[in-house]
């Protein structure tokens, strides 16, 4: 492994709390942190969880707010800010995966309230400044230091009832965190190694959550691994993959999580032959001799997911929408972003055919 010599790296100024029944430390958490009155977000799904984490709030509590949805729309996140408004409230606690932690730094970035996370999910979105939503079918995404939480509770007995299949979808899209800032241009040796550590512990832990999903172990390493992969994406900047699939789920409106799980090996695959310490680190990860991209496609093979983009409501003639959307803005890739690459990227994962890794010098045959 070559040693980095020369790095940048800026420590996020936010506390993690991990640990099974962490939650219970929560209002000693909000009185410490000088919160006097807290909503609750969440999805309609994560209601009940939601009740009895503002049942632990106390008469710290505001009520609860429980419309979040996938890739924050912007009347919703209006909603939200209303709703806070009204309730008097000086801080958001957000229960779920990353459609609430979304939603939750919406009303953050507009009225200026601290967040409480409480990830349900492996989705990570918790632990980066970056903020997003999306408007008309176009996501925009932007980073901002008052959107980061104030507080992450990570506590696995959270995640036992997330099925087995969103259990896997989560996971894969939080791998693509790691795997993204692995090429970062902003990669430090530091976040390369929690990085290449996120990739190995949910290597290690989606197969088994899935076979036996209430297993707290598997749960905690699970949950490990997502801290990390979180911690690695809010410490770099995003590049292909994620701009990908922001055009995908921001214009189609497809499930974010399984969008990620997707993509992931044939952005890798795309990116491969340009990131040779990335691979190189994935391979380690994953504990393979063959390609990371090939390896990425058959650990996803294994998990109950979706394996092509078709399966979750994407077709050809999407594919123009796609890549204009992603070729709208320049942005930092290790390989250069082309129509003709991204073209050939979407045809692969819209058909879930065995990755190949793209040789520079003979694409142009392709």
């Amino acid at each position: 492994m070559s040693f980095q010599s020369e790095f940048g790296y800026t420590a996020l100024p936010m506390r993690v709390r991990f640990g099974i029944d962490v939650l219970g430390q929560l209002r000693s958490h909000i009185a410490e942190l000088g919160i006097e009155r807290a909503i609750v977000v969440c999805t309609p799904e994560q209601r009940t969880v939601a009740e009895s984490v503002l049942a632990r709030l106390d008469d710290r509590g505001a009520g609860i707010f429980d419309r979040a949805e996938m890739h924050v729309p912007v009347e919703v996140a209006d909603d939200a800010v209303r709703f806070a408004v009204d309730r008097g409230a000086d801080a958001c606690v957000v229960v779920g995966g990353g459609s609430s932690v979304g939603l939750g730094k919406a009303i953050a970035l507009q009225h200026r309230m601290p967040i409480i996370a409480i990830p349900t999910t492996y989705a990570g979105s918790e632990m980066t400044p970056v903020w997003g939503s999306t408007r008309d079918g176009h996501k925009q995404t932007g980073s901002s230091p008052s959107v980061l939480p104030a507080l992450v509770l990570y506590d696995p007995g959270l995640t036992t009832t997330l099925p087995a299949e969103l259990s896997a979808a989560s996971g894969m899209n939080a791998m693509a965190h790691a795997v993204e800032a692995l090429y970062a241009p902003d990669a430090s040796p530091i976040i390369s190694l929690m990085a290449e550590e996120g990739i190995r512990a949910f290597a290690e832990a989606l197969p088994r959550v899935v076979t036996d999903p209430q297993n707290i172990d598997h749960r905690t390493r699970a949950l490990y691994g997502a801290w990390l992969c979180g911690a690695s994406l809010g410490a770099t900047t995003m590049s292909l993959h994620h701009k990908l699939c922001h055009a995908i789920g921001g214009s189609l409106n497809l499930p974010h999580a399984q969008t990620h799980a997707i993509v992931l090996p044939y952005s890798m695959a795309y990116n491969e032959s340009s990131a040779p310490a990335a691979q190189a680190a994935v391979r380690r990860a994953l504990h393979t001799d063959t390609s990371a991209a090939v390896a990425l496609w058959e650990l996803t093979q294994s998990l109950p997911i979706p394996h092509a983009l078709t399966q979750i409501g994407m077709t050809a003639s999407d594919i123009d929408t796609v890549v204009e959307q992603a070729l709208r803005n320049p942005y930092s890739n290790p390989r250069e972003v082309t129509e003709e690459g991204l073209r050939g990227l979407l045809q692969d994962a819209l058909a879930g055919r065995r990755p190949t890794v793209s040789d520079l010098r003979t694409e142009s045959a392709r």
